[in-house]
């Protein structure tokens, strides 16, 4: 049965115990040796299977070769064998906690993995790159990494479900450091205490602003859950040393809640797994079919099924107006709420459009589909009729919209709305859709067959039909692995493929 833990702010005289404290909670949940359930197993392995198909989509990519080029730069630690960086030969190892950063860099540059969207909204996958590097690097089985990925989507969506960062454009990776640190406290078998000084390290040093992901959005964006995944190798390496963290980091006077979200008199409550209760959070989140923000993936299929009924919405010339009557979230995070005008511009770079819901409606209504690269390509972006079509497409906050956004009723949330396009002819064509074809109550919903398909499709122009047969052999064996096969679980591009990704040089 979940356990509710009631967070509040607490002054310093009141001696706030460790055993009353949420980073201790965590712990606790992390320290349980608790089996992983089948259908838990299952969706791991699909997880692992996405995480490395959009690393391999994205690995000549700048921000991920640049990621990858400090990672190569940096020799293994002496404590381990090291760990493998997405692209590169199964030999080729770095220190875990690069690993981390330049596989957490490729998987999370595209957009195009697995989410949770509750209080707050995080890619829970995101967990994988730095709890994979820790595995490979101790040497790890199959079996001890389900338990630790386990961990580390429990505690992620358990914060996420419970406290909101965005609303005090607190970035959302500052749910990750904590998760991932769990995550690999799991992996070690490490006590409660090592854990919750971990978890206090990694809060500490991933609290960061959300305008990495506002207005002109940057190439950061990719990275920032990346370098909360490094901080988290790095804040267990140093917990292990007996070094320990600020501390109550949650409920201090001077502590995250208290300045960073709520204020001093804030109040959360936050669902933990009790004693002996399985951790079954990724059963909770949902991928992505098409490269885009989560909030976008109905808006895409609704646009797909609009194309095909309503092929003179294609040419801007029959359209006056269209308004996407949606949640106060995709209004004011990707939609005309946002006041962006960079939303609007068809100069914009990937990450900005990929936050833009006129942009990416517009699109997806002209082609009857989308593709994680064709759709953000300058031509495409700065076509005269695109264009056109793009700046009649607004968003407005729909009350029953939003309070379905924030349902904890899974058959009632919804991430959608509905469109209301005026036509130049005085018609109006109306429809709507609650959740993406994809998502688990949606019209396809996504399966093993769906994550090997998406694999196979984005993996085929950089990897070998033999390497995609490896990986993909050994990742849906995943609990069963040794620790010589965990060492291996990664994707090697094909000869010359990174030979042709930019090389940049820096300090290192």
């Amino acid at each position: 049965m979940t356990v509710t833990h009631h967070l509040r702010v607490h002054r310093s005289d009141e001696n706030l115990a460790r055993e009353g404290q949420l980073a201790w909670h965590i712990a606790e949940v992390a320290a349980d040796p608790v089996a992983v359930e089948p259908d838990v197993v299952d969706m791991i392995i699909n997880r692992v299977i996405d995480n490395a198909a959009v690393a391999a989509a994205s690995l000549t990519r700048a921000p991920v070769s640049a990621a990858r080029q400090q990672a190569l730069d940096h020799a293994v630690s002496v404590g381990g064998a090291g760990a493998t960086v997405f692209g590169c030969a199964l030999d080729r190892r770095t220190s875990p906690e690069w690993a981390a950063w330049a596989n957490g860099v490729a998987v999370r540059e595209l957009d195009y993995h697995d989410t949770f969207l509750a209080a707050d909204y995080s890619h829970p996958g995101d967990n994988i790159p730095p709890i994979l590097a820790v595995a490979q690097h101790v040497g790890s089985d199959g079996a001890a990494l389900v338990r630790g990925l386990a961990t580390g989507y429990e505690i992620q969506i358990d914060l996420v479900r419970a406290i909101c960062l965005h609303k005090h454009k607190i970035d959302h990776v500052a749910h990750l450091g904590p998760s991932a640190a769990a995550g690999i406290g799991t992996l070690l078998g490490l006590d409660v205490e090592t854990i919750y000084q971990a978890v206090g390290q990694a809060l500490h040093t991933t609290t960061a602003t959300r305008q990495s992901r506002k207005g002109e959005i940057s190439t950061w964006k990719a990275h920032a859950p990346a370098f909360a995944g490094k901080m988290a190798v790095e804040a267990v390496d140093r917990a292990m040393r007996g070094e320990t963290s600020p501390s109550p980091i949650y409920e201090g006077e001077d502590g995250v809640i208290a300045w960073m979200l709520d204020g001093p008199d804030a109040a959360y409550d936050v669902p933990l797994p009790a004693a002996g209760e399985a951790k079954r959070g990724i059963l909770d989140s949902y991928t992505k079919e098409h490269s885009a923000e989560y909030q976008a993936q109905a808006w895409i299929d609704l646009a797909r099924k609009l194309h095909g009924e309503h092929p003179e919405l294609i040419d801007p010339a029959n359209v006056e107006s269209i308004v996407l009557h949606t949640s106060h979230h995709t209004h004011y995070v990707i939609g005309s709420g946002a006041n962006d005008p960079q939303k609007y511009d068809p100069t914009a770079s990937r990450e900005t459009l990929d936050h833009s819901i006129p942009y990416i409606f517009a699109v997806a209504l002209q082609d009857g589909g989308w593709h994680h690269v064709e759709s953000y390509t300058p031509e495409r972006a700065r076509r005269e009729d695109t264009v056109a079509l793009w700046h009649k497409i607004t968003t407005a906050e729909d009350a029953e919209w939003t309070r379905r956004y924030h349902s904890e009723d899974p058959n009632e949330k919804a991430f959608g709305g509905r469109v209301v396009i005026q036509l130049a002819n005085g018609e109006t064509v109306e429809d709507e859709i609650a959740v993406a074809d994809a998502h688990p109550l949606g019209a396809r919903p996504f399966a093993r067959e769906d994550y090997v398909r998406k694999f196979r499709l984005l993996a085929g122009p950089v990897l070998s039909e033999d390497e995609i047969e490896r990986f993909l052999g050994l990742a849906e064996r995943l609990p069963e692995l040794s620790a010589e096969e965990v060492q291996q679980l990664t994707i090697a591009a094909e000869f010359g493929v990174l030979a042709a990704a930019p090389a940049p040089k820096g300090l290192f």
